[in-house]
């Protein structure tokens, strides 16, 4: 898949493949460290890769975090509570948010499931959007520097 979608960013016009390499990072699993990567793979400057992977990861984390805040704003407007029955996943991630709290769970929830899916489910939990905004672009932008850093000495080796 990850080469899949290295063609597909590198088949648009040079101007044009950090916009693609945005759209790549938007895909939940792909994110801003597979988009960084993608970027630096198929010649863009690591700055323009990792600054196009986190804008596209940036913004589909924030249209999960909306969504899912208002969301829970309308069913507890209806039903007063929202107590959803958890699924095992969305145990461990609770007991993650618990221990962790959002800082610990956006800069480490990424190992485990996408930043889309962690941010929602905080946000379900309880927890400040506006919190959980803030610390998903700090991880983000991390996690996309250090694989765009990663890419970029990977392909410095390949062509030593």
């Amino acid at each position: 898949m990850i080469e899949q979608l290295q063609e597909f960013a590198g088949g648009f016009p040079e101007w044009a493949q950090g916009l693609a390499v945005a759209l790549v990072a938007m895909i939940p699993f792909v994110e801003s460290y597979f988009g960084a990567a993608i970027g630096v793979a198929i010649g863009l400057h690591p700055v323009v890769a990792v600054g196009a992977a986190v804008v596209g990861n940036v913004a589909s984390m924030l249209i999960f975090v909306l969504g899912t805040h208002a969301t829970r704003q309308r069913v507890r407007q209806v039903r007063g509570t929202s107590d959803a029955a958890e699924t095992p996943k969305r145990q461990r991630l609770r007991r993650m948010f618990d221990r962790f709290g959002v800082p610990g769970v956006s800069l480490l929830g990424q190992t485990f499931l996408p930043s889309q899916i962690t941010s929602a489910a905080m946000v379900g939990f309880g927890a400040s959007k506006n919190a959980v905004i803030l610390w998903q672009i700090v991880s983000i932008a991390l996690w996309g520097t250090l694989f765009g850093v990663l890419a970029l000495l990977g392909v410095g080796l390949l062509l030593r």
